[in-house]
């Protein structure tokens, strides 16, 4: 159910400088499976100019404690080293993303930011990513690939008209359990989302408050609501 919260559980992440080859990063996923780690996020960092190639990778896995990954790693051939880091859950914790029109995203970017510097005073980590569009493809592509970022917990479309595609990316958004917040603006995308709120700084200020552990806004219990 969108915006319900659940426990996940403790992720350890590690740096790797392998030798850059089409087998390595087969290798390092079954190397993780094999002693009972699950693979929850892989991102290559940077190539290395050499002789074999090198490249560096970093990957978050669930299930294992830090002596295990390590030695499982060290032990495959086309590693040259790695070092334990923070998981991004851990630095930059669950994300609130913002789309839509500048004048409007800046001011619930306003909402958010404050409220998530209040929370995260108090211990959780919130941060918040914008991106101001114009068009309903570029919008409802960017709708689509929030379902694909890493720690996306909530959408927020900033607008004064939205529809269309916009319309049917969000509630496949909501599908996947990614729940949305809109302005109060002209378009479908009002009544395919789960809360509408015009005033922007509020929106912001919701969103927040709605992915928050610190919080006890329970957007559920708001669903349908306008604002």
């Amino acid at each position: 159910m969108p915006g319900r919260r659940t426990s996940t559980p403790a992720t350890v992440a590690i740096r790797i400088e392998h030798v850059d080859s089409p087998g390595t990063i087969p290798a390092i996923a079954a190397g993780v499976a094999a002693v009972g780690g699950t693979l929850r996020t892989l991102s290559t960092v940077r190539r290395i100019a050499g002789e074999p190639p090198l490249a560096e990778l970093e990957i978050e896995v669930e299930g294992i404690d830090e002596r295990t990954l390590v030695e499982a790693i060290e032990a495959l051939p086309d590693v040259r080293g790695s070092r334990l880091t923070k998981a991004l859950g851990r630095v930059f914790g669950k994300r609130v993303i913002v789309v839509g029109g500048g004048a409007q995203v800046a001011q619930v970017a306003l909402g958010a930011v404050s409220e998530a510097d209040r929370h995260n005073l108090r211990g959780e980590r919130i941060s918040v990513d914008t991106i101001p569009l114009v068009g309903e493809e570029n919008i409802a592509a960017a709708v689509r690939a929030v379902a694909d970022l890493p720690r996306a917990r909530l959408l927020v479309l900033a607008g004064s008209i939205m529809g269309g595609d916009i319309t049917r990316a969000t509630r496949e958004l909501r599908e996947v359990g990614i729940p949305v917040i809109a302005l109060n603006m002209v378009g479908s995308i009002t009544d395919a989302v789960d809360l509408v709120v015009s005033d922007p700084v509020q929106a912001g200020t919701m969103a927040v408050m709605a992915v928050a552990d610190t919080a006890t806004f329970d957007l559920a219990r708001q669903r349908g609501r306008r604002y």
